[in-house]
Formats: structure tokens, C-alpha cells, sequence
């Protein structure tokens, strides 16, 4: 019996078969995959070489068209096209000398309505009020030391050189730093405003000897707001060398924006100072006896902004908006905190000195009719004076800076007065803020 298929059904012959049919196919596949892969680069190459620059001149035409229909709609009555303006305060120039509350200006032929801070009333009071100083030159601002908005900014100079004064720093601060020297000495030596302090000699001189830490028959003493108020110098020239040092002057210095650019609408220059690390050199910083020490009428109203403001100094501000004719508005101003240069405690404490120099200091006469009348009963002023020759001698800077708060808090105001004079004396700077005082605080 032939046994050679007894069990057999073709199987093996059959999946002999299978395999070579499923050999073909896949190499059928993969030829298919292949040819499919060069297609598709030989049709993308072609997009790459004729299909883009064909689309580039469809959407470029298409984009012609567009403007041509642009162009068509703005020239239709009521359809006019708006231009687009971007602008910023800075970028407008502006000329201190011709300012307003409201004017045009013309920029790219496009008129620009610009309203600003100035109460107009004091502005025009202030002008005409340095005219009649009888001073070299004079330069005054006042600003509100809760938002930083410059009420007036006004500048005379009797020679007509030029220039807007307020925003220059070329004038010595003088006993104006005394200010930056009391909070130095609250936040960095523990002083407060009764501790007693000690001097020899005159109080607005300034010599070796007076600088020694000793007491004898010919020393006095004194507290340290009277020592601020009557602006005494050895007291603050010793500050200087015992309590506070070169790093601390220096630091305090920058906190109130010395050796820093103030923003403004207007460019305004920086106020400049140099610590030394020698005493004689320390004890004329931190009395302002020195004529390095440089700073502008806008800063010097924005120190006693800090301390009529719980230590927070607001950045300036002149536009409050620009708009077009059609009413878009350009730019709008808002607020805002520049620095805070003490905390408020030490703002505090200042308040106490430059309030004592109203009532007992250097502002005592000049400011007693103020402090007199009924209507300035509940009104806290403070101030701070300064006076120093120029180095040649010729001439004498004179300065105030001081704020006013009313009771109920609204309308406070910081100014700022530089008076520079020649061989004769013009109104005093002092005398010059009373009377700016006096009229806002009448007319508002």
C-alpha cells in the first residue's frame, strides 16, 4: 500500500503555493510605496518652483484691490479714512514758556488738541509775581504732592537768555539737603525731633573747631526740629561725621532722586551730588555748605512732596490728555508712584521740623501773616529755606520749598521758590511762597 499520502488533505503543497504568492505581493508593496513617496516630492517640488510665486501674485493683487477699494470708500462723503497716530508727551516738544490748560499743536499735519495740569489763575499770578521780584532771575512750582500734577511752573529772567529755569539743576541746593541729612539721621541714627543736640559758635557758620564732639562753657544746646527750623550748621556738620558716614549720605541722597532721572513730560536735568569720605567734606553735605551739591526747582518741590505724602513721591506730571479733533484720544494720563524715598513715620517727624521752622525757624516772620488770619487757622504749612553765594561771589541763591494741607485734606499743594539775586537783594524767596500761598489758598 502506498502510503505516501494516506493522511494527506494537499497542505503543504498548497501553503508552498501560499508563501510565493505572498512573496510577490509584498514586493508589489513596496515598489507602490516607493513610486507613491517619489511622486509626492516631484508634485512638491513643483508647488515650491511654480505654485508659490503664482499665489504671491494672486493675494498681491488681490491686496491691490483691496486698497483701490480702500481708497475708493474714503473718498465717498462721510467715509473719510482715520490716520493712525501713536504720540506720547515727550515726543511733542513742548515749550515751558507757552504752556496752557488747553491748545492745538500740528504734528504730520494732523492737529492735536493737548490739555494740561496749570490752573491758568496761578500760573498768570506767578508770572507776573517773578516779574516784580526784582531778582536776577526767579523760578517757581507748585504741584500736588498727592497725585504729582503740576498746578504752575513759571520761570523770569531778567536778561531774557532763555530757557525754562524750573527744570535746569544748576543752582546749589544749599540748606535744602537738610532735609534728606533729618531723615537720615531719624531712620539710620535713632534721632527724633526733642533730643537735644549741641553746637559751638555761630549757626550758620561752618568751621573746623565747631565740629568737635566736646561741650564746655561757650556750647549750646538745642533740640534737634529747633536745630532743622533755625537751620543750624555745626549741628548738621557733625551729623554728617558721627552718625551718618559717606554711604548712608550717599544712599538717603539717591532714596530722594539726587544722581537719579526724574520722568517728566518736559526733559528735566538731573540733580547731581558727591559724597566725600573725608569729615570736613561730610559735614558740608549734610548741611548743604557746599556748592556742588546741585539740584532743579521741580526736585526741590518734589522733596517736600515726599513729606507731605507719607514718604511717597508721585512722578510729575504736566498733559493730562491728547486727543484728536474728532474726539480719539492719543494719550491719557494716570498716576503713578515713582519712589518711596522714607517710610511714614519719618515723613512724620519731618512734618514736626518743617512746621517748627513756620512757627519758631526761618520762615517765622515771613509766614506770620499767613498763619494770622482766620481762613489758615487749620492749614499745616511746613517749610524749608536755603541761602547760598555763587563760587565767585557774585551772586546769592535763595530758596523755599514747603507744602500746604488743608483740614480736610483735599487741594494740598508743594512749591518750590529760587530767587537768584546780585548786589542787591529782590523779594525774598520765603515772601514769594507766602504770597503763591496765599493767593491759591484765596482763589480755590
Amino acid at each position: 500500500m502506498d502510503t505516501k499520502h494516506l493522511y494527506s488533505s494537499g497542505w503543504r503543497d498548497n501553503r508552498k503555493g501560499l508563501q510565493t504568492n505572498l512573496f510577490w505581493r509584498r514586493l508589489f508593496r513596496k515598489k507602490s510605496l516607493v513610486a507613491f513617496g517619489l511622486g509626492s516630492a516631484l508634485i512638491g517640488l513643483f508647488l515650491v518652483f511654480f505654485g508659490v510665486p503664482w499665489i504671491s501674485e494672486q493675494m498681491s493683487q488681490a491686496r491691490g484691490s483691496l486698497s483701490i477699494m480702500e481708497n475708493h470708500a474714503s473718498s465717498l462723503p462721510g467715509r473719510e479714512a482715520k490716520k493712525t497716530v501713536t504720540i506720547d508727551p515727550e515726543s511733542l516738544n513742548l515749550d515751558p514758556a507757552h504752556l496752557s490748560d488747553r491748545f492745538v499743536l500740528e504734528r504730520g499735519g494732523v492737529p492735536l488738541i493737548v490739555e494740561s495740569s496749570l490752573d491758568t489763575g496761578l500760573q498768570d499770578y506767578i508770572v507776573q509775581l517773578l516779574q516784580n521780584s526784582r531778582s536776577l532771575k526767579a523760578a517757581a512750582v507748585v504741584l500736588r504732592p498727592d497725585d504729582g500734577r503740576i498746578l504752575a511752573m513759571a520761570s523770569y529772567d531778567k536778561d531774557q537768555n532763555g530757557g525754562d529755569l524750573c527744570l535746569k539743576a544748576d543752582f546749589p541746593a544749599a540748606s535744602l539737603f537738610k532735609i534728606v541729612s533729618a531723615a537720615a539721621a531719624f531712620e539710620f541714627a535713632e534721632f527724633t525731633p526733642e533730643k537735644t543736640v549741641y553746637f559751638e559758635g555761630r549757626k550758620h557758620t561752618l568751621y573746623k573747631s565747631q565740629l568737635k564732639q566736646r561741650r564746655g562753657k561757650y556750647t549750646s544746646k538745642i533740640s534737634f526740629k529747633r536745630a532743622f527750623a533755625s537751620s543750624i550748621n555745626p549741628v548738621f556738620g557733625k551729623l554728617g561725621i558721627y552718625n551718618l558716614g559717606q554711604k548712608v549720605m550717599t544712599d538717603s541722597a539717591e532714596r530722594f532722586l539726587f544722581n537719579q532721572p526724574i520722568p517728566f513730560d518736559l526733559p528735566v536735568a538731573e540733580s547731581f551730588i558727591h559724597v566725600p569720605d573725608d569729615d570736613f567734606g561730610l559735614a558740608e553735605i549734610a548741611t548743604g555748605f557746599n556748592k556742588n551739591t546741585t539740584i532743579s526747582p521741580l526736585h526741590a518741590a518734589l522733596l517736600a512732596s515726599a513729606v507731605a505724602n507719607s514718604g511717597v513721591i508721585m512722578k510729575p506730571w504736566l498733559v493730562k490728555k491728547i486727543s484728536l479733533e474728532d474726539g480719539e484720544i492719543l494719550y491719557q494720563n494716570r498716576p503713578a508712584k515713582m519712589t518711596r524715598s522714607i517710610n511714614k513715620n519719618t515723613a512724620s517727624e519731618l512734618r514736626i521740623l518743617m512746621k517748627d521752622t513756620v512757627v519758631h525757624g526761618t520762615c517765622r516772620k515771613s509766614f506770620r501773616s499767613l498763619r494770622r488770619k482766620k481762613a489758615f487757622k487749620n492749614v499745616e504749612l511746613g517749610a524749608k529755606t536755603g541761602t547760598i553765594n555763587d563760587k565767585t561771589g557774585q551772586f546769592k541763591y535763595d530758596w523755599l520749598t514747603a507744602y500746604v494741607l488743608p483740614p480736610d485734606g483735599a487741594k494740598g499743594i508743594c512749591i518750590a521758590v529760587l530767587g537768584i539775586h546780585g548786589k542787591k537783594l529782590g523779594i525774598r524767596a520765603n515772601k514769594l511762597g507766602r504770597d503763591i500761598i496765599n493767593h491759591y489758598l484765596s482763589s480755590s
